[in-house]
């Protein structure tokens, strides 16, 4: 809400001050003469211009909120048919490396129809507690009733942050969890930290990749954030010291008007995400057929190709094959780009891998600047000399 007032508006022509803001943000109020409606983008050119008629008024203080009442982190497991996204655990390993750093704990939430010895996977990681909720209702995905578990989990544990995967699911389920608790939510992190007085540092990127904002929540509780898959490192299995908490839930508070009639499976196909070793064209690619050598190169290293954004949205690869910020993001052993510029959006999205050789011939090109191995020169010579020299049996570098 905009914090300009009006004042002395007795002697002064309304349609003239209302034709100040070229974003209709100013308008007629029976009780006040003027009003400042939500289209107000505080660019004060009413302010310059009629500085007599239009002040800034102080801003209301931040609420202020008692952290002591909100500790630990915790982490959303989402599961399907008893099996554990792995972002879930990447994210367990970031709340742990976070919270040793605080003194807190670390804690999950679980919601599904039958729990099995899941709890028991998730404290071989070196959880602190897990809260179970089990119900005959939480069988398959429905947003009314694991919001109510979420909301259940949230009041009864009270975490100073959550995470959650940034799938399907989580994209669904996280806002409308944060929106239960007046907090704010920052989407696609990928970069986390904390600070002493258990504020997260949530980076992301902005502005199509142009910026990296860094967001922080001081004056709200929980935290909310979301992490795509492959942004962090899973931890590794330790002798587990947590608990296991089974929580119970008003049978009225996961009614839901959606009823699940029927559930197909999608046919599984291989994820560039899972990939050890992909191939990446870039808009150095003059035309479709060239993508031949591209495959051929793919081929021969038992890779996986993918592409760029521009290639994309030119129809030369499925979507689910684009890597960045608005594609997938990936943590091969080897990643090989050829024409990629390196623009921020796409380094984003693979800038986790092992060893990253990049083939262009500009020697600028920002993807130089991740490689660990730059080859300039013209792909369409470089790629065919590398295809030879991997059929004759050679090492790449």
């Amino acid at each position: 809400m905009s914090n300009i007032r009006t004042r002395n508006l007795n002697d002064q022509n309304l349609d003239e001050l209302i034709a100040l803001c070229p974003f209709n943000a100013i308008e007629k109020d029976a009780q006040s003469g003027l009003a400042i409606n939500a289209g107000c983008r505080m660019c004060r050119i009413c302010l310059k211009r009629k500085p007599d008629v239009f002040y800034l008024a102080e801003a209301a203080p931040a609420p202020r909120i008692n952290k002591q009442e909100w500790q630990g982190l915790a982490v959303y497991v989402e599961q399907q048919d008893g099996c554990i996204h792995p972002v879930s655990l990447e994210l367990i390993g970031k709340a742990r490396e976070m919270a040793a750093k605080t003194g807190q704990q670390v804690f999950c939430l679980l919601a599904c129809e039958k729990s099995a010895d899941l709890p028991e996977q998730i404290l071989a990681y070196g959880v602190d507690k897990v809260f179970v909720y089990e119900r005959p209702e939480l069988r398959h995905f429905r947003i009314e009733p694991f919001t109510a578990v979420f909301a259940d989990f949230i009041n009864r544990v009270k975490p100073s942050g959550v995470l959650v995967g940034g799938t399907s699911i989580g994209r669904s389920l996280a806002p409308r969890v944060a929106a239960r608790f007046k907090t704010g939510l920052t989407a696609d992190c990928t970069i986390l930290d904390i600070n002493a007085s258990t504020d997260i540092d949530q980076i992301r990127p902005a502005y199509g990749g142009n910026i990296m904002a860094h967001i922080q929540t001081p004056n709200h509780r929980p935290q909310f954030a979301t992490v795509r898959y492959k942004i962090f490192n899973a931890p590794e299995k330790t002798a587990p010291w947590g608990t296991v908490e089974f929580c119970r839930i008003n049978a009225a508070d996961l009614k839901s008007a959606i009823e699940v009639l029927e559930i197909r499976p999608k046919e599984k196909v291989r994820s560039v995400e899972d990939a050890e070793v992909i191939v990446v064209a870039g808009k150095g690619i003059k035309k479709e057929a060239d993508l031949k050598m591209i495959y051929e190169l793919s081929d021969a290293l038992g890779a996986m190709t993918a592409g760029t954004r521009p290639l994309i949205e030119q129809g030369w690869f499925d979507p689910r094959l684009q890597i960045g910020l608005s594609g997938r993001t990936v943590k091969p052993a080897l990643i090989i780009t050829c024409g990629v510029s390196g623009s921020v959006q796409f380094a984003a999205g693979m800038q986790g891998a092992d060893h990253i050789i990049a083939i262009n011939n500009d020697p600028g090109a920002a993807i130089f600047s991740l490689a660990h191995y730059a080859i300039v020169g013209d792909l369409y010579q470089v790629v065919p000399s590398l295809l030879e020299k991997i059929r004759k049996g050679g090492a790449l570098v």
